[in-house]
């Protein structure tokens, strides 16, 4: 009898464990779940813009239709807290690439010259693959100089017989046009963006306080002029950078900076582009893991993409994980283009460009 009590004892014992361990992990799935479920909802708080895939078989058969849409609401001014919506034409839906290797991930980041909300079909200004490196834990920055030389449309049944600059694809047929004349000329396999104007821009980059430059004494001056011009379109008083040296600049200060045209060349207005964003990843990286979420939520509806929530969460992951290990570049590079000079206009080798660029991107292959 004892020894029968005894293991009904031990019964109650183990089964008032395997009722707190049931307990502790359902507690878990809770926790998981309500996060997950909050990181979505967060998310789904950006502009997202529905942008067609199709098949190059598909497109052939797609309808044209009359006019053009943005992703959303274009009617607040830019000093009002608007932003400029991404322009999408239904007569340039972006064409559908297979990823070339599973592991990299291609996304482009761009900015629109546009000098308002209203202003959305404008040219693309900087233009810069994020190339995301999962397995080797890298993030590469590929600017793609405006001016470039290239053959822009769709398909290659479509595309220009004569060149013209890369910036203007975007003005002629949005995002999809621009995505598609990228991925022909330069054997890229884009199929993701993400969207910035000027103040949506200068807005990411307060929210993290700001990132650290080091301005020349000779950039102040050129430096300050587009902050005047931003500042201008803003509706505040301008920001002005005092002096030259390493120092902490504000949004509207970063991206004044990094346009700066007139000082010296385009190839060096993109590496400040490039240093930018660089900066602006380096910060995010030091963050906290709730800063880090405060800032995501924060950001929401500053830039157009379209890309999914948790499409967002795992680049946004992936991207801060490679921070480490950063590399750049910059198409067309040295001694691979030459200059057509009426309209200006680099051409591109495309025999030695293509080769070192995709090597950049995916290693020797």
């Amino acid at each position: 009898m004892a020894k029968k009590k005894e293991n009904t004892v031990k019964q109650g014992k183990g089964a008032k464990i395997k009722r707190g361990i049931l307990r502790f992990f359902c507690g878990l799935l809770g926790i998981i779940t309500g996060c997950g479920l909050y990181l979505y909802n967060m998310l789904g708080g950006f502009g997202y813009v529905m942008t067609p895939i199709v098949t190059e078989e598909e497109y052939d058969t797609l309808e044209i239709t009359e006019g053009s849409f943005t992703g959303g609401d274009v009617t607040s001014s830019w000093a009002d807290g608007g932003h400029t919506r991404v322009y999408v034409d239904p007569n340039h839906p972006i064409i559908k690439v297979d990823q070339i290797d599973p592991d990299v991930e291609n996304i482009l980041v761009f900015g629109v010259d546009s000098r308002g909300t209203d202003d959305y079909r404008c040219r693309s200004d900087a233009m810069i693959v994020v190339s995301i490196n999962k397995a080797e834990n890298t993030v590469k920055l590929i600017s793609l100089m405006r001016d470039t030389g290239v053959y822009i449309g769709d398909t290659d049944e479509t595309a220009s017989s004569s060149l013209d600059k890369l910036t203007h694809a975007y003005a002629y047929g949005g995002v999809g046009l621009m995505i598609n004349t990228i991925n022909r000329n330069f054997g890229l396999d884009i199929q993701r963006f993400v969207m910035l104007d000027f103040n949506s821009s200068a807005d990411i980059i307060d929210l993290v306080g700001g990132v650290t430059i080091d301005v020349s004494a000779d950039e102040v001056k050129y430096a300050n002029n587009c902050i005047a011009e931003e500042s201008s379109l803003l509706g505040i008083d301008p920001p002005f950078i005092s002096s030259g040296g390493t120092q902490t600049l504000s949004g509207v200060q970063a991206i004044g900076w990094s346009r700066i045209r007139y000082l010296d060349s385009d190839f060096v207005r993109t590496s400040r582009q490039r240093t930018v964003a660089t900066a602006l990843i380096n910060e995010v990286k030091g963050m906290s893991r709730i800063d880090q979420l405060a800032m995501i939520e924060d950001s929401a509806g500053m830039f157009e993409t379209n890309m999914q929530q948790l499409d967002l969460a795992r680049v946004g992951v992936n991207a801060v994980g490679g921070a480490d290990n950063m590399s750049e570049y910059r198409v067309p590079a040295d001694n691979m283009y030459s200059v057509q000079p009426d309209p200006w206009m680099m051409v591109v080798d495309w025999d030695q460009q293509l080769p070192e660029l995709h090597a950049f991107i995916w290693g020797e292959s």
